[in-house]
């Protein structure tokens, strides 16, 4: 089935007054038939609702569209993308694991990383995305995931998704890929040998900015790299919390499961059904939008490359990209998403040209349906240090640029106009 048919179909079967458009199950709770079908669903017995906090209609729509989209076998929502990473580690790291990250990240995932982990005892340690060799010299017998982004953002690095997962899989390491920017559109990872894809679905698959939440997919047979594997025993022993339950042998798929009915039971952090709701509506135009991002964002990139002021363009759909050899192999036919990020001298030029503008809004968010400016130094990533700040590729010249669906002359003529106060 093509991807735009999966986007419009998979998951509901229509309802019992047969509804064209998915319902919004906005419920608490549900009623069991009696006691001993509720006993069935909390043993695992019997699949069915229990609690929106563990599962809802709505949102399990959303979770098999999605996971389709991927070509994974199963998914969780979460309630935003931040979320749905730290569900995705925590899943298979604890007090005294490490976990292996690139260094070219989202800034609100370097801080989840570096600090908040480092308060429930997990390392973070870092390689740079294009090093392989340097990754592979970090991983020891407490390495738990080694977690990078399909498309980084801001620094806007395309992955090798195939080398790094052939490192992982080589020490039977679990790859967590954040494939937000890319969206399945563009790159399906777990084609190249990852096994759990994370997303903020506040950007591109909502589309309009209306709804904040996540999502964690994870591949098909994963089960099998989790069996008896001594990196994830949480995985192979009884489970105290649930009846003694084994994950690996449950009949579900472990990581989603363990990730539903231990850290969405416990944590809470759950979308809401009209949340889920606007993101299968986003999902029905999303190869769509994909495109028309992409179409944008490199004739936006174009101009920008010729423009005497500007230092740098990062866009790996330019031929002179260090990244347009991987964005080639990993991306539907080289389109490289709506986002792009470009460097001038000095924060003093940024901060002048931001302002200018009159199109593009100055948001912290991308994957809009309007166009959005942002300086990351200043915003996303003004926790770091200078020092940091270079090593993950965010200098204070750089300005990201998320291209929306406006005409590509006018976002041109915007961008023009601003850089004329330099």
């Amino acid at each position: 089935m093509d991807l735009q048919t999966k986007a419009l179909h998979v998951g509901y079967d229509k309802d019992s007054q047969g509804t064209m458009a998915v319902p919004i199950y906005q419920t608490t709770a549900y009623e069991f038939n009696s006691l001993e079908h509720a006993a069935d669903l909390f043993a695992l017995k019997e699949s069915g609702n229990i609690y929106t906090r563990l599962n809802n209609p709505t949102t399990e729509v959303f979770e098999k569209r999605f996971a389709s989209l991927e070509g994974g076998e199963a998914a969780v929502a979460t309630a935003s993308g931040m979320s749905a990473i730290f569900f995705a580690i925590v899943n298979i790291a604890k007090a005294g694991d490490n976990i292996i990250c690139a260094n070219q990240l989202y800034g609100g995932t370097l801080t989840q990383t570096v600090h908040t982990l480092k308060r429930f005892g997990i390392e973070t340690r870092f390689f740079d995305v294009h090093n392989e060799k340097e990754l592979e010299n970090l991983i020891d017998e407490n390495t738990k995931a080694i977690f990078f982004e399909s498309l980084t953002n801001p620094s806007i690095d395309v992955a090798d998704l195939e080398a790094l997962s052939a490192i992982a899989n080589k020490h039977n390491i679990i790859t967590i890929v954040d494939n937000t920017v890319a969206t399945p559109v563009l790159c399906r990872p777990f084609e190249w040998g990852v096994d759990v894809v994370v997303h903020s679905s506040s950007k591109y698959t909502t589309g309009q900015g209306l709804a904040i939440g996540g999502i964690v997919v994870e591949r098909k047979n994963l089960n099998e790299k989790l069996i008896n594997n001594p990196r994830y025993e949480e995985f192979n022993t009884p489970d105290e919390s649930y009846h003694g339950l084994i994950y690996t042998q449950s009949g579900y798929p472990a990581f989603s499961l363990r990730a539903r009915i231990s850290l969405l039971r416990d944590l809470g952090a759950v979308v809401s059904p009209f949340n889920a709701w606007l993101f299968i509506q986003g999902m029905e135009t999303l190869t769509l939008r994909m495109k028309e991002h992409s179409k944008n964002a490199l004739g936006v990139a174009k101009f920008l490359e010729a423009h005497p002021k500007v230092l740098k363009v990062n866009y790996p759909g330019l031929q002179s990209n260090v990244n347009y050899k991987n964005a080639q192999k990993y991306f539907d036919g080289g389109m490289s998403s709506g986002l792009l990020s470009f460097e001038l001298a000095s924060l003093e030029d940024a901060t002048k040209v931001v302002n200018a503008t009159k199109l593009f809004s100055l948001v912290t968010n991308i994957g809009d349906s309007k166009s959005i400016i942002t300086h990351p130094a200043s915003t996303t990533h003004q926790q770091l240090s200078k020092e940091e700040l270079e090593a993950c590729g965010v200098p204070s010249g750089l300005i990201r640029l998320s291209c929306g669906l406006e005409s590509v002359e006018d976002l041109i003529a915007d961008l023009s106009q601003a850089l004329e106060v330099l």
